[in-house]
């Protein structure tokens, strides 16, 4: 079939140059499952296959008007727009930029043979074909209907036939094409400029690829349905040379199957609806670190996967086990299988909450498919066992009111499992110290995590060592977290918070995420907050250590909060650009993310910061030990389903009416903290009491000693000259941090200081965050004899040098900006794409 592409884009969309467009219908046609089947090629750097859509009615489905024709029937097999339309047609045709059919529509969700569109979000794809499979070439026909009332009935089957489901999916991906289909295949392959995935070098020199955490999410890996509300499940069947290990974000720990091609095949799945956009890849030469005596936990596979009786014992395949030891392809099987959820009757209004999807009452506006379901009316029978939650205190216990799927809320085995079993890999150079930095604070985190939030919502992890060019210090998804190489160099606690706060966005970000993109501190402000009580668990803080080390923390965010406020615009400083139109999308569902391509963006840190002193205001108002305890019961409630920042707030307001009649309402946090930029006016003052620690003022009695130190002379010049020396107190990496940071805000440092203040704390030997102070002094104080040292981090520690090219060129020094093109010139190459081009500006 020839594809139609590129048709004009809703003509509600008209998104400015920073603008991100999502243009997928969804609230016309909904992905309810994918399968992908994938080939890596190293060779051209590209990845060539296919991905099966297994499709269902939005809510505002219906008969689709026909469009006049716009000239003579064309192909484009190549697609490069940042959103792209792809038609097929209920008759087994599709009519290229004629559009849809005629006079030949009918209501999709009847089961009609009519023309339906079907808008997909892509780019830089090379799309090699569209065509639509019949599902009743494998299921059958009869008593089940045909056409889509069966793919009704295979997407909205129970999750207590889940490891049925995921079989008959496979083989209905497989399937013949005859005229007639119910699903479609998309057949394609990416390009090496292709934003989604990163074709570079590992630290060993080998060739990878990996998903990058780029602005346009997974559209350049494959045709998706971008909006958040597009929640599916997944298959993947990944190819790659056999020395290679795929690691994706599925649920099992693959193992691959060597073919007769020799290349590797590894299958992964997901169960659990998530947005596209956390679908990961990493394919490269890594090794797993291994512990010198792994535990069962490290190596067993997850009790939830053997739950669901998923079979990964043959080496790439994946074993379904069948009730009553049937065939899966019995038609008496599959007739009962796919019956279990009746959508004759979907109409009736006592149907199931948790069926899947609604079939006939989508138009219910009352109703979101995947999040905001309201379960307050139904019967105690009826409740789900997901709320079964250890709230500390709280008795007010929440049932959960997410779409149907196999959740580890009702798994007893999953609720008590303090720590899921968990994998890291690196590249080989990095593979020690893997070892004795990273794996030995994975299960001290998880468990840290648990014991906050309770039961971990995905059953396993894997944690990946990234390229040195990853533009950030850590990116989450299901079941897998990148870090940098960054956080694996001196003290542990770099590593540990970032590890810390990459754990907690398995709760927000992932589990629970935003239903609207601009709202990025729900993920991004909750796991900041989270990554200090987590941080401090794990280490075994004593109650007094703990708040003293978490209000030192405060101060420095502090402090950068307030340097990117004053240097950044005032429309990306606030976290509801959208304001009361926040979650809104068009008459199609298609919307656009605010700011989501701007290049200062990725940067910023504005989000983060705000989002976390909003949350610890909350906790000063109600009381932080009931704020904690409050999240257990939010997490239990809201898993599985997106968010506003309304559903929080009003959860919050509705557990402790007494802060409101203190004052804290839904209207003033909007007002002072959400929908305006700068600092909020509960926040004036700043460091005025509010954040002030002990630990903070030993850092400036050592500020004064160094100060003294140089800038004095007589006698203190003839100490210098025998070897000065600085009674120096042992300080933490944070106090190091901050005692940089109030260094640099002096007029001048001696090269006699520097040197000094570089050997009394060992600084070149810190971690990252040190570091980078330390060379900020150095380019600072022009420490000539000290340009090593930043260009070994330029070098090394990609994901936080951007500051540090800036600083290079703005000093207008030559030696310096000599180091700045130098660096960069043999960096470039490895550089994240939207880094490079930063970096670029400044310096070139």
């Amino acid at each position: 079939m020839d594809p139609n592409l590129n048709p004009n884009p809703s003509p509600d969309l008209d998104p400015s140059r920073d603008d991100l467009p999502l243009r997928a219908n969804t609230s016309h046609m909904l992905v309810k499952h994918f399968v992908l089947d994938l080939t890596v090629h190293f060779s051209d750097e590209v990845i060539r296959g296919s991905v099966v859509l297994f499709l269902a009615p939005g809510k505002g489905a219906g008969p689709v008007p026909s469009p006049s024709p716009v000239g003579q029937e064309t192909e484009r097999p190549t697609s490069d727009s940042a959103g792209d339309n792809v038609v097929g047609g209920g008759g087994g045709h599709c009519r290229g930029d004629q559009g849809v059919g005629s006079g030949e529509e009918a209501a999709w969700e009847d089961g009609g043979q009519g023309d339906f569109v079907l808008v997909l979000d892509c780019c830089t794809l090379a799309v090699l074909g569209v065509e639509e499979v019949d599902v009743a070439s494998v299921l059958g026909t009869g008593p089940l209907g045909g056409g889509v009332a069966l793919v009704c009935r295979l997407v909205s089957m129970p999750s207590s036939h889940s490891p049925e489901q995921q079989d008959l999916y496979s083989r209905c991906s497989h399937a013949p094409a005859p005229p007639g289909g119910d699903r479609l295949q998309i057949r394609y392959h990416t390009k090496p400029e292709g934003a989604s995935v990163r074709w570079t070098k590992d630290q060993s020199g080998r060739s990878c690829v990996y998903t990058q955490g780029s602005p346009i999410n997974n559209r350049a890996l494959f045709p998706c349905q971008e909006p958040p509300v597009a929640m599916s499940t997944w298959q993947a069947r990944v190819r790659a040379p056999s020395d290679c290990v795929v690691l994706l974000s599925g649920e099992n720990e693959a193992k691959p199957f060597t073919e007769e091609t020799g290349l590797s095949r590894w299958d992964y799945y997901v169960t659990m609806p998530m947005p596209a956009s956390t679908f990961t890849i990493a394919v490269g030469h890594w090794v797993e670190a291994k512990a010198p005596s792994a535990s069962s936990t490290e190596t067993n596979p997850s009790p939830a996967t053997g739950a669901v009786g998923m079979d990964q014992s043959k080496p790439g395949s994946l074993e379904l086990k069948l009730p009553q030891g049937g065939d899966p392809r019995s038609p008496s099987v599959i007739q009962k299988l796919c019956s279990v959820v009746d959508c004759s009757g979907l109409a009736n209004e006592e149907q199931p909450l948790h069926s899947g999807i609604d079939c006939s009452g989508l138009a219910n506006e009352e109703q979101p498919l995947h999040s905001g379901i309201d379960c307050s009316g139904l019967a105690n029978e009826e409740q789900t066992v997901h709320s079964e939650v250890d709230c500390s205190g709280l008795t007010d216990s929440e049932p959960c009111c997410h779409g149907d799927y196999p959740c580890r809320y009702a798994d007893p085995t999953a609720r008590a499992q303090d720590v899921i079993p968990h994998r890291v890999f690196a590249p080989p150079s990095l593979q020690q110290r893997a070892e004795s930095t990273l794996l030995p604070l994975l299960p001290r985190c998880l468990a840290a995590a648990h014991f906050l939030l309770g039961v971990h919502p995905f059953p396993r992890l894997d944690v990946l060592v990234v390229p040195p060019g990853f533009s950030s210090l850590g990116m989450a998804s299901p079941h897998m977290v990148y870090l940098s190489q960054s956080v694996l160099s001196g003290d542990a606690a770099l590593c540990g918070s970032r590890l810390c706060h990459e754990i907690a966005h398995s709760w927000f970000g992932l589990a629970i995420g935003a239903r609207d993109w601009t709202e990025e501190w729900i993920s991004e402000g909750f796991a900041t907050y989270l990554e200090d009580v987590f941080w401090a668990r794990a280490q075994q803080r004593s109650q007094n250590e703990e708040e003293e080390e978490r209000k030192l923390k405060a101060v420095l965010r502090w402090r950068r909060l307030r340097d990117e406020l004053h240097n950044s615009e005032e429309e990306l400083q606030i976290l509801r650009p959208s304001g009361e139109s926040t979650g809104e999308v068009s008459e199609s569902g298609a919307s656009v993310v605010r700011h989501g391509l701007n290049p200062e963006k990725p940067f910023m840190q504005v989000h983060y910061l705000k989002g976390y002193f909003l949350l610890r205001f909350l906790a000063g108002k109600i009381g932080e030990e009931r704020f904690l305890r409050f999240f257990r019961l939010f997490v239990s409630k809201y898993h599985g389903q997106l968010i506003l920042s309304q559903d929080f707030l009003q959860m919050l307001l509705g557990h402790f009416p007494d802060a409101q009649r203190r004052g804290l309402t839904l209207e003033a946090v909007y007002a002072d903290w959400l929908d305006r930029p700068g600092i909020p006016e509960t926040l004036q003052g700043g460091n005025e009491g509010w954040l002030r620690s002990s630990l903070e003022e030993e850092v400036k009695e050592e500020v004064v000693k160094w100060i003294d130190f140089g800038g004095g002379s007589g006698r203190a010049a003839k100490r210098r000259r025998v070897g000065p020396k600085v009674n120096s107190k042992e300080l933490t990496p944070d106090q190091l941090v901050l005692l940089l940071e109030l260094l640099l805000e002096e007029a001048v440092l001696s090269v006699t200081s520097l040197r000094t203040l570089e050997r009394t704390h060992g600084l070149r030997g810190r971690d990252a965050e040190v570091r980078h102070r330390w060379c900020e002094l150095v380019i600072k104080y022009k420490h000539a004899a000290a340009y090593g040292d930043v260009e070994r981090f330029l070098m090394e520690d990609q994901a936080m040098g951007v500051y540090l090219y800036g600083e290079l060129m703005v000093n207008e020094d030559a030696h310096q900006q000599a180091l700045a093109r130098r660096c960069f010139s043999r960096v470039q190459g490895d550089m994240d794409p939207s880094t490079r081009r930063v970096v670029e500006e400044m310096i070139l």
